[in-house]
């Protein structure tokens, strides 16, 4: 997979980490609505965490390898509002 590094602003609680906002370089800010489900890769199908979100009324992928967040370079293209 290639990789798409993106910002992200986000809760840490009780050693849990939340995503809350993606910041694109572009300036514009993304808010997550709500974290769906966390997973972890099964046979090096990607690195890190991937974090299923719901940003406006689109289920997205974004993951966490170490301290850098990446998406798919595909990430966005469908409606987000």
């Amino acid at each position: 997979m290639r990789k798409k590094y993106i910002d992200v602003e986000v809760m840490c609680s009780g050693g849990t980490i939340r995503p809350l906002r993606i910041h694109r370089a572009d300036g514009s800010i993304l808010p997550i609505k709500r974290t769906l489900h966390t997973a972890s890769p099964v046979d090096h199908e990607f690195e890190g965490i991937r974090y299923t979100v719901l940003i406006g009324s689109a289920e997205e992928y974004m993951y966490l390898d170490g301290k850098r967040w990446y998406v798919d370079p595909s990430f966005g293209k469908e409606d987000t509002s």
